[in-house]
């Protein structure tokens, strides 16, 4: 049964009266940000699932059915999942940071660096058109492989075998030079 102050908040937040946002500010925040900070284990990330739970609050009080789950309760879950979806988020950022580190593409010396090489466009031209089509989205409009498999209409697979395929022919054309 919801007591008088969250029968009180949820009518002011679904009258779109910020004095509810006030009140459940002050009378919840503290506890919300608590659920968002042990799930985070981040001030920032906790701030921002925080801010970003409390706007979702705003935005669905008119959902909300006390017959269903007391005010906290409801909150809680709104305020659970934001974290959870913010963690998510940080580990792709982080994932897609590390393969960007592990990957070799990126990793050529100067001495690998050949003026011949600068004449690649000219090679390129001498390879299957499938694959000049993927080393150009990749290389020269710098799109990612998932870019360039969407843009495309190839499964990203194929990029993936097509790239390999056709670096390893322009390999054998600088190889013969």
């Amino acid at each position: 049964m919801s007591s008088l102050l969250e029968i009180n908040i949820m009518n002011l937040l679904i009258e779109k009266d910020e004095k509810g946002m006030t009140m459940l500010y002050d009378y919840y925040g503290d506890a919300l940000y608590g659920i968002a900070f042990k799930i985070t284990s981040d001030e920032e990330l906790a701030r921002d699932a925080l801010q970003e739970g409390l706007m979702k609050i705003w935005k669905k009080a008119h959902t909300y059915d006390a017959g269903k789950a007391r005010l906290f309760t409801w909150m809680y879950r709104i305020i659970r999942n934001t974290a959870i979806d913010k963690v998510r988020n940080c580990s792709i950022k982080e994932e897609k940071k590390i393969q960007l580190d592990i990957s070799n593409v990126y990793n050529i010396g100067i001495d690998a660096i050949k003026p011949e090489h600068l004449d690649i466009g000219k090679h390129l031209a001498s390879l299957d058109i499938k694959y000049q089509v993927i080393l150009e989205a990749l290389f020269f409009k710098g799109m990612t492989q998932q870019e360039a498999s969407e843009m495309l209409d190839v499964p990203l697979g194929t990029v993936k075998s097509r790239l390999k395929i056709g670096l390893r022919e322009l390999r054998k054309i600088f190889d013969t030079e």
